[in-house]
């Protein structure tokens, strides 16, 4: 199982913010995870759209859809960033 949290609208969009999911077969990574996730219904399809920008990171770390996972892991989806 990995820890999966959603944050601003991402958590808004999805109605949920935080969630246990097991990992995928085969070899784990933030991509499987990912496509797993838009496989629930539209609303989940929609949020991780390919255009529709977002970031991620594992563990509180930077990552990106290539980075492997293990049971444990906390995954963290959340909208990009600007500052001024």
């Amino acid at each position: 199982m990995v820890t999966v949290l959603y944050f601003a609208g991402l958590r808004e969009r999805l109605g949920c913010g935080r969630e246990q999911i097991p990992l995928p077969a085969g070899t784990p990574t933030v991509g499987a995870v990912l496509d797993w996730l838009r496989t629930r219904d539209g609303r989940w399809a929609e949020a991780f759209a390919p255009e529709r920008a977002w970031r991620v990171a594992v563990n509180q770390h930077m990552a990106d859809l290539a980075t492997p996972l293990k049971p444990g892991d906390e995954v963290a989806f959340f909208p990009p960033v600007t500052g001024g």
